[in-house]
């Protein structure tokens, strides 16, 4: 689904600090399983993804290994406030739904390449299903995190000067 996300629609949470953390490889559109409350919660705007990370749970029965399956992992959704005793695990993990050809795309580039996979934002999209828009990054060392840093300060910089030229002609 490699596809960006359109105009309409409605962020929910976002993790800014997984593009200084993290190079940016490819991106995804995702959907996710969620519980009524938590829904109802995120309509509220309450949500926290800045610590969560999607990965593969270890499966049940016998083997106890991968299930070809991802999950988001630590995404705080605070519990819904009017539901009293159907409320939902704050932290627990959740489902993420991507066709089959995505998700071994990206289990395989976790396993082979020790790439991550990061949540970028969590949105509403015009028909009203959250989606999560998801990333295959690489992590950054202190040295890039410091080039990061470089080029935000100089584009900052260039855009003051640019400005003063335009202001004082």
């Amino acid at each position: 689904m490699s596809k960006n996300v359109t105009e309409n629609f409605k962020v929910i949470a976002e993790n800014r600090k997984a593009s200084f953390n993290y190079t940016i490889l490819e991106i995804f559109e995702a959907g996710i399983i969620l519980q009524g409350t938590e829904v109802k919660s995120l309509r509220q705007n309450h949500c926290s993804i800045t610590e969560s990370f999607i990965g593969e749970m270890g499966g049940s029965g016998r083997s106890r290994g991968p299930t070809g399956e991802l999950f988001l992992f630590n995404a705080n959704i605070p519990v819904y406030s009017h539901a009293k005793m159907f409320n939902h695990a704050p932290k627990a993990p959740r489902k993420i739904l991507l066709h089959k050809k995505e998700s071994n795309k990206l289990l395989g580039a976790i396993r082979r390449k020790g790439l991550t996979i990061v949540p970028l934002s969590m949105f509403f999209n015009p028909k009203g299903l959250v989606k999560v828009k998801i990333a295959l990054a690489q992590g950054k060392n202190v040295s890039d995190k410091r080039e990061t840093i470089k080029e935000r300060d100089w584009n900052r910089d260039k855009s003051r000067i640019l400005k003063k030229q335009y202001t004082s002609s």
